[in-house]
């Protein structure tokens, strides 16, 4: 048995998995799309353009992506996020500025919150939340 992180990009996001993936494993190390399914003409939920399912690492971890065009109440939240652990403080410098410049978003600036030496908490132009951390 193993778990894997799944983002289905869904409303504003929908049409953007693809791009997403590529700024993801652009970030790390050890990182790539695997494989990358597309809906076939006439499949419900979506379109040729658009992602049904793909799977790519981060790091050497795996995550699964998918999108579809179907209303949805829902999208990404803070409430779940990636969570970075860092080895230098310039690397959690880098990483948080990438992840939140370009429409993103800063919850908790990168500071020293009692927890950790440096922690800050932010959501990137897709949506998703990441938590990027000093690990020491």
């Amino acid at each position: 048995m193993k778990t894997t992180t799944f983002l289905t990009f869904v409303n504003e996001h929908c049409g953007r998995a693809e791009e997403a993936m590529n700024f993801y494993t652009s970030l790390f190390p050890n990182s790539k799309i695997e494989s990358i399914t597309r809906y076939a003409e006439g499949d419900m939920g979506g379109t040729p353009e658009l992602i049904k399912l793909a799977r790519f690492t981060l790091n050497g971890v795996e995550y699964m992506a998918s999108e579809n065009n179907f209303k949805h109440e829902w999208t990404f939240s803070p409430g779940v996020s990636i969570f970075v652990s860092c080895d230098s403080e310039e690397e959690l410098q880098k990483l948080f500025e990438t992840i939140s410049s370009n429409d993103g978003q800063v919850m908790v600036p990168v500071g020293n919150y009692g927890f950790s030496k440096l922690f800050g908490w932010c959501a990137d132009r897709y949506g998703v939340s990441w938590q990027i951390n000093l690990d020491n």
